[in-house]
């Protein structure tokens, strides 16, 4: 199995490769097109801001190659907010593929943003993924017809999304220790 990390102009690149590594999975980091088709799915890592993100995306060609795909594809933390339809952050028209909208936290309604460290998540799809994981964000979806697990921040929100071929996470699972470990050995034994 070849796990296609795609290179969309974040950082945190080479955690989630290792990650993959230690389980003994070939990944190897592109925006080639060409090497991305030959994976069998494909990761959207999880650093960056939405706009430099599809900017990235657009300029490669990838947004397109991304839309079209049918390959198992797991977006992590901005990964997963860019499969929504819209971000505020940078007022950012994202890839489109799940309906709904990413948004800000509130200052007022949050101890701080952006959300960083532990929180807990609770999957609705597969009770063995519940448990804590590691955040970093500012922004989220609320609610979406694709949620199947939610964390409480202030609010409840979406911290796992799956569509399709699509199965998106909020959290870092390459920072999340045996909890995240299990929710990248689901996501490969799904494929």
């Amino acid at each position: 199995m070849k796990i296609g990390i795609v290179d969309c102009g974040g950082a945190n690149l080479n955690s989630i490769y290792y990650s993959f590594k230690r389980l003994n999975i070939d990944a190897f980091i592109s925006n080639s097109i060409d090497e991305l088709s030959q994976m069998d799915a494909l990761v959207l890592p999880g650093v960056g801001s939405a706009g430099k993100v599809m900017e990235t995306l657009s300029k490669k060609n990838l947004a397109s190659f991304i839309r079209e795909t049918n390959k198992p594809l797991l977006g992590i933390c901005i990964g997963m907010q860019i499969l929504f339809d819209y971000s505020e952050e940078d007022n950012t028209e994202c890839l489109g593929l799940i309906k709904g909208n990413v948004t800000k936290f509130n200052k007022k309604d949050v101890i701080a943003v952006p959300q960083m460290g532990w929180n807990k998540v609770e999957c609705k799809f597969d009770n063995t993924l519940n448990g804590y994981y590691y955040f970093a964000n500012s922004y989220f979806n609320k609610d979406s017809d694709c949620t199947v697990g939610y964390t409480s921040y202030g609010n409840q929100f979406s911290s796992i999304i799956k569509k399709d071929n699509l199965l998106g996470c909020q959290f870092h699972p390459e920072k999340s220790s045996t909890a995240g470990e299990m929710f990248l050995k689901n996501f490969i034994n799904s494929i």
